[in-house]
């Protein structure tokens, strides 16, 4: 009976480790009150067309891109995943401004650059200095079966980032 509970539990253990995808709240902490100190750059609906999204950046990442750089070391950038309102046939609300009706936060994904990673922050988790991690609303973080570095690295000419485009627009115009 114990060699049983003892096996079941280093292989529950040992699953855990697996159990964040591409991202490691180990190494990508999440940034307390980021909505109050953070610059809040875009709102879009999601590529995936299920959920909204808003996004924040750090006066790090802010600064790098008004010089016309790549984020510097210490840039964090914060997205907010949201699960939009649905009518009664279960389709999707928007706003007049064709944004998806906000229900509830579902989720908050950071993303961290670092010149200077821990050797045990596995490389091939992490994409052009990024490193990456998923928490719930209330910041504890939250398992995902999403490799995010594999989707992040083809973007090596967007700095790794989905909302590139929109972060530069931002920082131009302000």
């Amino acid at each position: 009976m114990k060699l049983s509970f003892g096996l079941s539990a280093l292989i529950g253990l040992t699953l855990s480790f697996h159990a964040y995808g591409g991202g490691n709240p180990e190494f990508v902490k999440f940034p307390e009150k980021y909505e109050q100190i953070f610059t809040k750059y875009d709102v879009a609906n999601r590529a995936n067309q299920t959920q909204l999204a808003k996004f924040y950046a750090n006066k790090i990442a802010v600064e790098s891109y008004k010089k016309g750089e790549e984020a510097a070391p210490g840039s964090v950038v914060v997205m907010e995943i949201y699960v939009p309102k649905k009518d009664a046939e279960d389709k999707i609300l928007s706003g007049a401004d064709g944004l998806f009706i906000i229900d509830k936060l579902a989720a908050v994904a950071v993303m961290e650059k670092r010149n200077d990673w821990d050797s045990a922050y596995n490389a091939d988790d992490r994409s052009g200095g990024w490193g990456f991690a998923l928490y719930d609303p209330a910041g504890v973080a939250k398992t995902n079966d999403l490799n995010c570095a594999q989707c992040h690295t083809p973007l090596q000419k967007q700095d790794n980032l989905f909302s590139f485009q929109k972060l530069v627009d931002y920082v131009k115009s302000h």
